[in-house]
Order: C-alpha cells, then structure tokens, then sequence
C-alpha cells in the first residue's frame, strides 16, 4: 500500500509524516509525501527534529503531486483547513482522508517557542500514525468504507 502525505508546501507536515510513517510502517506499507506548491526545500527545523527522533532523514525532499514516484492508494491531507488554509484536492481514485495539523512553517517566537510548535505538529502525526498502524491493516485494506472510517476517526485524535 502506498500512502501519500500531502499539503500545500511540502516542507514541513507531510515530510514529518512521511519519514515517521516510513520509520513504523510494516513491510509492504509506504509513504510518500508531496505538495501542490511545494517550497522547494524541506525545512531545516523538520530535518532536525526528526533526526532527534532517531528517524532517518536522507532522501526527503520538497516535491510536487505531479511528479510521484507511483499512485497512491491512500491520500492523506495534513493542511489545517480549520486555520482557513485551503488544501489541494487529490483528484486521483483514491481513498481520502483529512488529518489537519497546523503548520510549525508559521510558528513565530523565540527558538524554543517554533521548536515546540514543530514538535507539537510531530506528535499529533506520530499519535495519528501510531492509531492507523495499530488497526487491522489487512482486513480494512478489503473495506474502503470501513477504512476511510477509520481513518476519518484519526484524524480528530490531537
């Protein structure tokens, strides 16, 4: 199963998604992660973080939905639409969910305050892929409905 993490920029949430799923996930599961304006770059605060984590980095980039490596069977959407930021629409047959987290791209602050703002943005992806890897995998990957339901469920974990 291919996962697709995405948002707008690309540079922050869906990479942090995209490296922790990858990091858990059981054989024959992968993410991948893209924007539909990417930034260009992956923010070096994301890179940090997830190297603290012992979550390994290489490889990550920004990059846009139109160039992916294969086609997903899963989107999820990482954008926090309840900030009133507008999230792409994969339009692809896919099974769609919406996971939103607000962006630690925007954090402002000292140091300490956009590096907890980061951390918070991982720990709600963490938690979140943590509770889809626990479901039976298997068996809902036989029921779309059943596993967007799922899905849909987790995504209001914080």
């Amino acid at each position: 199963m291919n996962i697709l993490f995405l948002c707008t920029g690309n540079s922050c949430r869906s990479i942090l998604a995209e490296a922790t799923f990858n990091h858990l996930a059981p054989a024959g599961w992968r993410a991948m992660s893209a924007g539909s304006q990417p930034t260009g770059q992956v923010h070096p605060r994301s890179l940090a973080l997830l190297d603290r984590e012992g979550i390994a980095t290489d490889g990550y980039f920004s990059k846009s939905w139109d160039h992916l490596p294969v086609t997903p069977d899963i989107v999820i959407t990482v954008c926090a639409s309840a900030a009133g930021e507008t999230c792409p629409a994969y339009l692809g047959p896919v099974l769609r969910t919406h996971w939103g987290v607000e962006d630690p791209a925007h954090a402002t602050g000292t140091d300490t305050e956009i590096d907890a703002a980061f951390m918070k943005a991982y720990l709600v992806l963490r938690t979140r892929i943590e509770a889809m890897l626990a479901l039976p995998l298997a068996t809902l990957a036989q029921d779309r409905q059943q596993f967007k339901q799922a899905l849909d469920q987790i995504g209001k974990l914080k």
